[in-house]
């Protein structure tokens, strides 16, 4: 640990853009003022470099435990740190799942061993763990995570006593998947009718349709203002879902809240004709009039976070045929720069990525003392250099699959340095061999 004054940086930070110096002193941030110095401090000089709060992405899937030959929590952190993503809540599917107090545990000592950026997992709800939940300490992670809809790990939850049970159960975030199975399931039926085994990859937005999202959002919804739960729905993915969100009062008196994840926002089916099984995510990428309804709503607020789902798998994988294709993949690399991207197309302000990335994570799940440039704060800080243009390629991919959706795209912003609790731990492509990642705490 040392002392760090970064010097000539534009702060983005609560809604404000200020040309303004910053100290880092240990693990925080000791001072934020024009003109600093320090005697013993490793000055950077950033030139005008944009300096934000480390993006804290509420959604990911690093297959550690029993999935590691796709990625692992050493080699996505890393990824994550390149990114400038200082902190992450990885879900419950891995192998075995995190269905118990005992297994969520484990996957924290698995954190404090190999993880670069700061963690927490989410307690996996099922449909026969009810009372293993109830004894989970509010404090002891992120969230709770159902699937209420099939996805990778079989963790679908389907009673609706228990999922009545969980709603009023819990006084943790309930962060929900949400697809009707039964549409899916007959919708693919119908899609093997016409094309047997050669389903075209540009099916998969008519499979997990729309109808799907809806159908299963809208019930999970009416069941949180039932009982008054806190739900927090992952990766909308459909301009009509939007509707069920609103804007009208902020964020932290919200009690139901969205998220939207990178690939909805940048792909549309236009895409599977190039890029087929790369873009097959759960739910399924839609039409581009889905995803101008969703930047419309990530505008005006009924959308409150920008995550990834980043969930890696090995390109051999990724070649079957559609059925046999697993869906997700790694972008955790790429989020904020993708999201500075739509800043320079005129679509987003940097003040709203900070928002919908940094400050709005941390307010949703409480977390302490992270998500914001303040002085006491941790320092968890992105430097991202604008009018500094690379392209994705195989050799600067930091995902262990090796590959990504965006290979051949060149961005005009790039990720130059990432403090983590106030160590650097990247620098202009080089990733520090120390760690200093935390276990996320949380204002409970």
């Amino acid at each position: 640990m040392g002392v760090y004054l970064l010097k000539n940086g534009i702060l983005v930070n609560e809604g404000q853009l200020i040309a303004t110096d910053l100290l880092i002193t240990g693990e925080r941030i000791e001072k934020i003022g024009k003109n600093l110095s320090h005697a013993s401090a490793q000055v950077i000089d950033l030139n005008g470099s944009y300096v934000l709060p480390g993006v804290i992405d509420d959604q990911v899937h690093f297959r550690e435990p029993g999935l590691t030959y796709k990625g692992d929590i050493a080699s996505e952190s890393r990824a994550a740190l390149a990114g400038g993503v200082t902190s992450f809540m990885e879900q419950p599917n891995t192998n075995p799942q995190t269905v118990t107090i005992d297994r969520l545990e484990e996957k924290m000592a698995l954190g404090a061993a190999h993880s670069y950026a700061n963690y927490s997992f989410l307690f996996g709800g099922t449909n026969d763990n009810l009372e293993e939940l109830k004894r989970l300490d509010p404090k002891a992670c992120s969230g709770v995570k159902l699937f209420l809809g099939s996805s990778t790990g079989n963790m679908l939850v389907d009673d609706p006593k228990v999922i009545e049970g969980i709603f009023k159960a819990t006084p943790l975030v309930i962060s929900a998947h949400c697809e009707d199975e039964t549409t899916i399931k007959r919708n693919l039926e119908a899609a093997k009718e016409t094309y047997g085994d050669a389903i075209p990859f540009e099916m998969h937005p008519k499979i997990r349709s729309a109808e799907a999202c809806y159908l299963s959002s809208s019930n999970a919804i009416e069941l949180a203002k039932q009982t008054g739960a806190r739900l927090h729905v992952f990766h909308l993915s459909t301009a009509i879902e939007t509707d069920l969100f609103s804007n009208a009062i902020p964020l932290h008196e919200k009690k139901i809240t969205a998220e939207v994840c990178l690939h909805h926002l940048w792909f549309s089916e236009q895409d599977y004709k190039e890029k087929g099984s790369l873009i097959k995510w759960n739910p399924a990428v839609k039409s581009a009039e889905d995803r101008a309804g969703l930047w419309k709503a990530l505008l005006d607020d009924r959308i409150d976070i920008v995550a990834t789902d980043h969930a890696p798998h090995t390109l051999e994988e990724k070649n079957n045929p559609y059925v046999n294709a697993p869906s997700g993949g790694p972008l955790i690399q790429h989020s904020l720069i993708g999201m500075m991207e739509k800043y320079n197309q005129g679509m987003i302000s940097l003040e709203q990525i900070v928002q919908k990335m940094c400050h709005n994570p941390a307010i949703l799940f409480d977390l302490q003392d992270r998500g914001y440039l303040r002085e006491g704060y941790f320092a968890d800080i992105a430097v991202v250099a604008p009018n500094s243009k690379w392209s994705v390629s195989k050799e600067n991919i930091a995902y262990k699959c090796g590959w990504s959706p965006f290979e051949g795209v060149e961005f005009s912003n790039r990720v130059t340095h990432t403090f983590i609790n106030g160590h650097l731990g990247y620098v202009n492509g080089e990733f520090s061999k120390d760690r200093n990642a935390k276990r996320l705490e949380f204002n409970r």
